[in-house]
Formats: structure tokens, sequence, C-alpha cells
């Protein structure tokens, strides 16, 4: 019925959500459509976005992010239990489907995984993405802080995907990806099929 695709910024979840969701014919759910947390710094810097990440502690970005994250669990979950109530299969992608949370919704009938790379993977991709070493010292700190609160929240939840038992899949190794993508298109494929 579903597949739940959880992991930190950057780190390929909706290029993986849109490619899996165009070939298996159905709609992808961003938790971004729910409730935005202060995101990417680029390739605009809104003021408020500026002011956000300058005036902050990383400690205090990152404990809004996982408040942020709590807070819109119930929003999600109550999206993800209407969409199975009316039997609509569905791609769901996001940071705040943290591992912790989506644990106890995985079985036959709902996939998930944990997309991850390592801390200087994706600190380079997203250096690149923000043109980091073309900017000045003022944009370069935002970003920094941006890059610090999103690869601490990789970390854990690295570590929580673990704990709980959720599927890691390296989004750095294309055949680790591409592997994951036929296993989800054809487990999907089995479920649709007509019980005999």
């Amino acid at each position: 019925m579903g597949i739940l695709i959880s992991g930190s910024s950057n780190v390929g979840k909706t290029t993986f959500a849109t490619r899996l969701a165009q070939q298996l014919g159905r709609n992808v759910i961003s938790t971004d459509s729910i409730a935005r947390h202060p995101g990417r710094p680029w390739p605009d810097v809104r003021p408020p976005v500026a002011e956000y990440y300058s005036r902050l502690s990383h400690e205090t970005i990152y404990w809004f992010l996982r408040v942020h994250h709590e807070n819109m669990w119930p929003s999600i979950r109550q999206r993800i239990d209407a969409q199975r109530r009316v039997q609509m299969p569905f791609v769901f992608e996001g940071s705040a489907l943290r591992p912790e949370y989506i644990t106890p919704l995985i079985s036959d009938e709902m996939l998930g995984v944990f997309l991850y790379a390592d801390n200087d993977f994706l600190r380079e991709r997203m250096r690149s993405a923000a043109k980091y070493n073309q900017s000045d010292e003022t944009r370069r700190s935002i970003i920094d802080k941006f890059i610090d609160r999103s690869l601490r929240d990789n970390s854990e939840m690295h570590v929580a995907a673990r704990k709980h038992g959720v599927r890691v899949v390296d989004t750095s190794d294309d055949l680790a990806v591409a592997t994951l993508f036929d296993e989800f298109v054809q487990q999907t494929l089995l479920l649709a099929s007509p019980k005999s």
C-alpha cells in the first residue's frame, strides 16, 4: 500500500521518491507539503531564513528541528492512515519520517527505508549545491549552520535506523540505490497482483 522514505536533508529522498512514484504510477507526498522548517539557505537566502541561521546557536537550531519533526508526526500519521483507509497507494518522503516514528508502520504492505550517506559525501554535495566556494563569509556562515544541522540529523537518524531495524541504504552507492529501486518496484507489483 505505501512506501516510506526517510533520510536527512540532501540525501536524495525526493529524487528517489519521484522516480519510484513515476515508475509505479503513484502520488508522492512530501513532509514539506505538510509543514516546512527553515530549509536550505540557497539558491537565494530569504531574510527570515538568514536571520534564523545567523542568530541561533548550532544546538538550538538542531533542537528546533527535532521539535518540528515531533510536532509534525501526528499530522503525518493521520495522512498515512487516511491514504490506507481509502486504499490509495502512495510514496511518502521526508526528513520528518524519522526511523523511530516509522518503525511500527513497516510491514509486508508498508515498505520503509532510511537513505543515508556519510557526512563527508553530504557536506561536499551541499557545498556544491550552495556554491559555497563562491560565497562570501556571511553566507558561508549560514550555509555552515545548515550543513551542521543536516549532518547531525543524518548521524542521529542513522543510529536510530540501526537501533530500530529500519533498512539503511547508502545513496553514495549507485548500485545499492538501483537495487533498492528494483526491489521496491518488484515488491509493490507482487502486492498489487491478484491473489490466486
